[in-house]
């Protein structure tokens, strides 16, 4: 399974560079990374288990990197894998009071 992600600043219509994130699987954590001047970070290539993972996405530190304040000091979204050999690819429309998130492709 791969799995990437693309976070979004739906306050200021760019996306959210540097935010860190990490893959947690059924195991542990699977990967980690941090979201590239796109917004965009791809965390594995390599296959992992079926069942539920998490994506923890840093947004209280972004916040404060950016000099702004956010309601969440984390965001986590749980999603299943059911075909392991699937790319899974789960974006974040970030603001400060709400997020959105979708399974993209």
């Amino acid at each position: 399974m791969s799995v990437s992600t693309h976070v979004l600043d739906a306050v200021a219509g760019r996306p959210a560079a540097g935010m860190a994130v990490q893959l947690l699987g059924p195991d542990g954590v699977v990967a980690s990374g941090t979201t590239d001047a796109d917004g965009r970070c791809r965390l594995t290539e390599q296959p992992t288990a079926a069942g539920a993972h998490r994506l923890v996405f840093a947004t209280g530190a972004w916040a404060r990197a950016q000099g702004t304040e956010t309601f969440w000091p984390e965001v986590v979204l749980t999603f299943a894998v059911r075909e392991p050999a699937e790319h899974h690819h789960v974006p974040l429309l970030l603001s400060p009071f709400a997020y959105s998130t979708y399974r993209g492709s």
